[in-house]
């Protein structure tokens, strides 16, 4: 009996000694849990916690950590290239430092009388995508005023008709003459470059509107009236139909600045 009891005390030992059996698969050295960190083995044979990378954890709380993106990385060479023609074109074709002018450069232009002439000219075709009946000689304040009237106050006021506007009819840009060409009168502002006129509207449609019938026409009369209060500001001279005989059949826009302000008629 002794010796059966010692028999059964070494076996207990050596059950006890035993190493603990892991049941769950321990990974391979270098191997990855979830394809992010590798499996490491600790002292006891036990899977280490993997340690994060502390450059990815300030990344993460700063919001930078990179992320996938469904939009395609580059667009087609196509593209890219019919973009690059495009600005190209403008580019070449823009006055005054704005590539939504679009005309050439004159330079300087010499009055025939004393008051004429300009030191900076252009002759502008278009502004804003519209174009003018005839290219237009002017200063580029005077080319600026005409893009923010064609922007702000043209292109809202006929938007329902027609299609929108296409083009402007000027009836006068440059020209070195008196005011309303009477002899003795002071040198207009035409002569100096900082003045047009605009005598009707081209629509996308092809349908025409005149100043002259526009103004009174009830489909036009409201636009009319918008586009010849919205030049107020822009310019710093206006006059329409209701200014006097001289402007019944256009609108006179120039830049002339006075000191009570825009005059408006």
């Amino acid at each position: 009996m002794k010796v059966l009891s010692l028999v059964f005390a070494l076996l207990a030992g050596a059950a006890l000694a035993a190493p603990e059996t892991v049941k769950r698969p321990v990974g391979r050295p270098g191997s990855t849990a979830g394809g992010t960190h590798p499996l490491v083995l600790d002292g006891s044979g036990a899977i280490a916690t993997p340690q994060r990378d502390p450059a990815a954890q300030a990344a993460t709380r700063r919001g930078t950590a990179p992320t996938t993106s469904l939009r395609p990385q580059k667009r087609t060479r196509a593209v890219m290239r019919s973009a690059r023609k495009h600005r190209k074109l403008r580019e070449k074709g823009a006055v005054c430092g704005d590539t939504d002018i679009q005309g050439e450069i004159v330079g300087r232009v010499a009055g025939r009388i004393s008051g004429c002439g300009l030191a900076e000219a252009v002759r502008v075709r278009s502004v804003s995508d519209v174009t003018l009946s005839q290219r237009s000689v002017m200063d580029c304040d005077t080319a600026r005023a005409l893009k923010s009237w064609v922007d702000q106050s043209v292109k809202p006021a006929l938007r329902k008709q027609g299609g929108g506007v296409k083009g402007l009819r000027v009836a006068a840009h440059y020209a070195c003459r008196t005011r309303n060409n009477k002899k003795g009168a002071r040198i207009s502002e035409h002569g100096k470059g900082r003045a047009i006129d605009i005598s009707g509207f081209q629509l996308r449609d092809g349908t025409r509107i005149t100043v002259l019938r526009g103004w009174t026409a009830r489909a036009t009369a409201q636009a009319m009236r918008d586009m010849h209060r919205g030049a107020c500001g822009p310019f710093g001279t206006v006059l329409g139909p209701n200014a006097d005989s001289f402007h019944r059949d256009h609108f006179h826009f120039d830049t002339a600045r006075y000191r009570s302000g825009t005059y408006c008629r």
